[in-house]
């Protein structure tokens, strides 16, 4: 019935990559290494992630005519992406100015450039990909507006599966498609805002469902993940590894569990794996280019979610560090 596994709406940047021996301060000048540039962007991310998982993916977003735009293109294209609903120009290509330090944290600075033009007409013109499509997944790096003309675009018997960042208010129309929501700590709060009351994961995703959405995931760093719906509440341990760069790890975890929704995973299940595609991701340097295949995931996969995993590529005897941050892009 559907051709694709997975349509993402949102954003295509080219990631500006510098490692620095820490984040500067206000006022401070660092130097760093030489800059990398990197296919990058939320949705672009997230259509790479789930391509390389095997998922029937395309991408709605909007690309300028410009050597970055090229660039993001020819990954989506290698990588096995449909990109029938990228649009070309009207803007610069997005930018984003990423600093990682040796821990593998990162600091990003967006300018949206594009992305900012990708208009609602243009999601209603591209209604065909819309009802040829199991899932479909959107960010906030694209106008609001144009998500909530995403929502009132889907298919009668699709999910929706939304990441809110950079997290601001949502209209109820926006949660209450949401199956699920993807939030860290940070996004969380943001969307509750006076609501936010207690302090446990527990207490928020209560207060969330509450506000609409069918499934709420709370993403929790090195604690893994919590899920909760109206079958309940579970949380989903992480998987330790060695952690390079988390960059991209988060769009990642978002692809991989969308992506298993649309096979029929139940949300604890799908978050698991997810959890698994995430720690791989973060072993690597960058961000599309860190994403797993599915053999890739499953050689992770020698031992249970919370265990002591080998990091891919190293000895089993290797498996220390932590798993993907919730608060990396």
């Amino acid at each position: 019935m559907y051709d694709y596994d997975l349509l993402v709406v949102g954003s295509a940047n080219a990631d500006l990559v510098i490692g620095v021996e820490r984040r500067p301060g206000a006022g401070e000048t660092v130097l760093g290494s030489d800059l990398a540039v990197h296919p990058g962007g939320k949705g672009a991310n997230q259509a790479v992630a789930a391509a390389r998982l095997g998922a029937r993916t395309a991408l709605l977003a909007r690309v300028g005519d410009d050597a970055h735009g090229r660039l993001l293109l020819d990954s989506q294209r290698e990588s096995g992406v449909d990109t029938v609903g990228v649009l070309v120009g009207g803007a610069p290509t997005g930018v984003a100015l990423i600093t990682v330090d040796p821990s593998g944290d990162n600091s990003i600075v967006v300018s949206p450039g594009a992305n900012g033009r990708l208009t609602p007409g243009d999601v209603h013109a591209a209604a065909s990909l819309f009802q040829a499509s199991r899932v479909v997944s959107a960010q906030l790096e694209i106008p609001l507006e144009t998500v909530v003309e995403v929502v009132r675009s889907l298919a009668e018997d699709s999910r929706f599966v939304l990441n809110p960042s950079p997290p601001r208010p949502l209209p109820t129309e926006v949660l209450a498609a949401c199956d699920p929501l993807i939030v860290n700590e940070h996004e969380a709060k943001v969307i509750l805002g006076d609501s936010a009351v207690g302090d446990t994961p527990e207490d928020w995703a209560r207060i969330l469902l509450a506000k609409g959405p069918r499934s709420v995931v709370v993403t929790l760093g090195a604690e893994g993940a919590l899920v909760a719906s109206a079958q309940g509440i579970a949380r989903i341990p992480a998987v330790k590894v060695d952690t390079v760069d988390t960059t991209g790890a988060g769009d990642a975890f978002t692809a991989a569990l969308a992506w298993r929704l649309g096979t029929g995973a139940s949300l604890p299940e799908a978050a698991a794996y997810a959890a698994r595609v995430g720690a791989v991701a973060v072993t690597r340097q960058g961000a599309q280019v860190s994403f797993p295949t599915a053999a890739e995931v499953e050689a992770l996969c020698c031992a249970d979610p919370g265990g002591n995993p080998r990091t891919p590529g190293r000895g089993s005897d290797s498996a220390t560090g932590m798993s993907s941050r919730d608060e990396v892009r």
